[in-house]
């Protein structure tokens, strides 16, 4: 009997595995483009009803309910959910009525297809929700699945061309707020939770769906269009009074502005959002719920212009996305760079009437080109639109080419084909995909009805190819000093045989004049008939406007010049292009440096001065030699210290002190330093706040100050929010002077329980990487080299980038380059997307290497 019973089990099971006969083409870990097209042929009119039973001990699972109906036109193969989380999550599932056995592998939920029928099937699933993306915290948790991790907390179809609605009841402790992308329909109390039932959702993708819940403060308002709901948990009053009103105004502002441009009303039935602390993302679009990084909404009077439109910028980026992104989705994550092109092109636009003061094409060059620039130059580079077998390496997309390449690319292509004719292709773009799904190349067939441009053709290199062109002038004059003939060279960067088609303007220099010329560049030589016969000017002034991409020629003789340059605009794009030809080899690190010292002490823009701020440091830590390091610390000290002295406005004071911030390592900024952070010295149109405190206080524990133990201590005590105190209580050790408590912090991040805030890691690796610091921390390279893939695995998806640019790519050192060779030479087979971030974070480590070796 007992034989027989083990005969016919083995039996069953064998006859079982039959039925699901899964494809290898479809069943792969993750989710493949494969899968993703069938189950958009096989599966339609989806929709979920879930529940979460979320306790108060967040050690303890969530246990949930997930009922899916849809509609079925294909029943050759099985059902396949996805589902990365281990099968004894799934408690038991049932359909149409029937109970069945749970199958699960490679990530995917399988059911036989026995038990499907053509048309409607209702799926029932009980199961514990993954807790990988529920970012859950003692008293609030939030999700976060762009791009694949709606698979990591319940059963789904997790593709963007798979819109769905979703109909929620979430059960949470009474003291809790609860928001989700829908409108509360009833609650009701027991004991010490409250059930919350949620109206049916707005189709969305997977990515979209979302919800917050958590001991949050409640304000709700209506600027304009209708009532709004902000969580929040920021407890500085200061802040709160300031802020409030202009976070719920710039929302107003910026529906107004897209209902305009795009001629269609907001589609979707509410608009709330939440700020988050330690966010992993300024913030995230999901539909009828966004969410954002606290800090960066929250500021007080304090708070510069640029923190200021950085605010706006960024709610103006995610408003954008109800339209980009929301409405009208990706059919598959390798045209995400679409949702976040328009979201941020669209946030430009918004802010421009919001800001007068601003000069808004000079933010557009300051905002876009440097990052741009700093994954395009290097050997990771990539196109805007890159391929994407499997859905699990979306993450892998995200980056500076998506958000500040694209954005400069988008403003080409509006230029060439003017904008009254761009933005009537954008609306009918919006009229023909409004609720569905749409890629690139649906653009580009309506854009194309628009213009004569052949727009085709002209993205071939902007959209599907990678690098930058490094343009070249051939400039000859006749015996009278008159320009005779003016050519412009282009060659792609990475020897490639791509020619970039671009408008953009030269400035030709004159003692009492500037001659502006538009050029139009169209192949690998452009004559420019229009200068010749002008005089010779004193200097060539490349990209004046700041449309063209590229690194342009730069008069090494003259670069006094870039500093009185009266054009905002072709001044700030001269000193980016300056610091561009001195990681190319053109120009000498020292000579920019003077070039940038002279810069900052003239400047009155507060954009530029912030540019030069941060060129100095680059220029200073990465590519400079230790020699010159020593010769140039005291005047760059004391250049910025002085500053703080002079009759300056706010914000440029600001920017100053954060200059001297960062390099008052001698005794006497240290001392200084001490002096600001105790309130011994107070500056005039100086304002710092408590976040500003707590830096001085972390920068002096790295500059090793004598009381920093002390100073630490009293800065711990007089933090007021608890979830900064928590914060600060992480980075403690990375701060200690004792070298033994930073290893064993560094070891601790071994563990992905210690990695749950992203944000506090990146900082603490900054702390752990200080140049000062490197001598003893070098040691760890390899460990954070060789943890980056398990980062990757359970991080969120700028994790991996950031991890490394913290790591490693604070380093210019011979050791470090060997770390990294050594790194490649053992691990042939490294993920190729891995290898892609890892070389866009150490492109400063490759450059400093060569110019150092030149330099000496």
């Amino acid at each position: 009997m007992r034989i027989s019973s083990i005969l016919l089990c083995f039996l069953w099971m064998a006859v079982s595995a039959q039925e699901i006969q899964p494809s290898d083409a479809l069943v792969q870990e993750g989710v493949s483009k494969e899968l993703a097209s069938f189950r958009k042929k096989q599966l339609s009119e989806v929709s979920y009803n879930l529940s979460f039973a979320i306790p108060k001990d967040k050690e303890q699972s969530i246990q949930s309910k997930l009922v899916v109906q849809l509609k079925i036109s294909d029943v050759n193969q099985p059902l396949y959910f996805d589902f990365n989380e281990k099968k004894e999550s799934l408690q038991s599932m049932m359909i149409n009525g029937q109970s069945i056995t749970v199958f699960h592998e490679k990530e995917h939920l399988i059911i036989p297809k026995k038990w499907l029928k053509l048309g409607q099937n209702i799926i029932e699933i009980e199961f514990a929700a993954g807790n990988l993306s529920l970012n859950r915290n003692s008293d609030y948790l939030y999700t976060l699945l762009v791009p694949d991790r709606a698979r990591t907390l319940f059963p789904c179809f997790d593709q963007p061309d798979i819109k769905a609605t979703y109909t929620m009841v979430i059960t949470a402790p009474k003291e809790w707020e609860v928001l989700t992308g829908a409108v509360v329909a009833e609650q009701t109390s027991q004991d010490d939770f409250v059930t919350y039932h949620f109206k049916k959702s707005d189709k969305m993708s997977t990515y979209l769906f979302s919800f917050v819940a958590g001991k949050f403060a409640k304000v709700t308002m209506n600027p304009g269009h209708f009532n709004m709901t902000m969580l929040y948990r920021e407890s500085d009053t200061a802040k709160i009074k300031a802020s409030s009103n202009v976070i719920f105004d710039l929302h107003e502002k910026s529906l107004s502005f897209l209902e305009k441009y795009t001629q269609r009303p907001f589609p979707f039935q509410k608009f709330d959002f939440a700020t988050i602390p330690a966010h992993p993302f300024g913030g995230m679009e999901h539909v009828g719920a966004i969410q954002y990084k606290e800090s960066t909404l929250f500021l007080d009077n304090s708070a510069t212009n640029t923190e200021k439109l950085d605010r706006g910028k960024l709610i103006a980026h995610e408003t954008a996305h109800t339209w980009f992104g929301n409405l009208v989705t990706m059919k598959w994550f390798d045209d995400v760079w679409m949702k976040e092109v328009f979201a941020n092109f669209m946030a430009d636009k918004i802010m421009n009437p919001t800001f007068p003061e601003i000069n808004h094409d000079l933010q557009f060059v300051l905002a876009h080109y440097p990052a741009a620039y700093g994954e395009d130059r290097s050997a990771g580079t990539h196109p805007i639109k890159q391929t994407l077998p499997n859905l699990k390496n979306a993450g892998s997309l995200y980056g500076s080419i998506i958000y500040d390449k694209a954005p400069i690319m988008m403003r080409q292509l509006e230029t060439a084909m003017g904008a009254d004719r761009f933005q009537k292709g954008i609306q009918k773009y919006m009229q023909r995909f409004a609720n569905d799904n749409a890629d690139w190349n649906d653009l580009v067939v309506i854009l194309d009805q628009e213009t004569p441009l052949n727009i085709k053709k002209w993205s071939k290199v902007w959209v599907n190819q990678s690098s930058r062109p490094l343009l070249n002038d051939v400039v000859v004059y006749d015996a009278k000093n008159k320009i005779k003939s003016f050519e412009i060279h282009q060659k792609a960067e990475d020897g490639s045989s791509n020619v970039w088609p671009q408008i953009f303007e030269i400035g030709l220099v004159y003692p009492d004049s500037v001659k502006v010329i538009k050029v139009r560049l169209e192949g690998r030589v452009t004559k420019l008939k229009e200068a010749i016969g002008l005089t010779k000017p004193n200097v060539i002034i490349y990209n004046y406007n700041g449309y063209g991409y590229g690194v342009f020629p730069v008069d090494a003789f003259n670069l006094s010049q870039i500093a009185v340059i009266p054009n905002e605009v072709a001044r700030a794009y001269s000193y980016i292009n300056l610091y561009e030809n001195v990681l190319t080899g053109k120009i000498t690190p020292i000579m920019a440096f003077g070039c940038f010292l002279k810069g900052i002490e003239m400047e009155k823009n507060e954009l530029i001065v912030r540019l030069l701020s941060g060129q100095l440091r680059d220029i200073y830590w990465m590519y400079f030699t230790e020699k010159q390091q020593q010769a140039n610390q005291k005047g760059l000290e004391n250049l910025a210290y002085e500053s703080l002295k002079k009759d300056l406005p706010p914000n440029i004071k600001k920017i100053f002190f954060g200059l001297f911030n960062s390099i008052a390592y001698s005794e006497t900024g240290k001392e200084r330093l001490f002096r600001i952070w105790n309130k011994e010295d107070v500056f005039n149109n100086l304002k710092l706040n408590e976040d500003d405190y707590a830096n001085i206080a972390m920068d002096l524990a790295v500059f090793q100050h004598p009381k920093a133990v002390e100073i630490m201590e009293k800065t711990r005590l007089s933090t007021t929010n608890p979830d900064k105190q928590k914060r600060l209580d992480f980075l403690l050790p990375s701060l200690s002077d004792d070298q033994e408590v930073r290893d064993a912090f560094m070891l601790s991040l071994k563990e992905e329980k210690n990695r749950v805030k992203a944000p506090w890691v990146i900082s603490a690796l900054g702390y752990l990487n200080h140049p000062l610091r490197q001598g003893s921390s070098q040691k760890h390279l390899r460990f954070c080299l060789d943890l980056v893939e398990e980062i990757q695995r359970t991080g969120d998806l700028f994790f991996p980038k950031r991890w490394l640019t913290a790591s490693i790519g604070r380093y210019s050192s011979n050791f470090a380059y060997n770390v990294v060779a050594v790194f490649f030479k053992e691990n042939p087979d490294f993920s190729p997307v891995l290898k892609r971030k890892l070389l866009q974070a150490t492109d400063g480590l490759y450059r400093a290497q060569k110019i150092k070796r030149d330099t000496e």
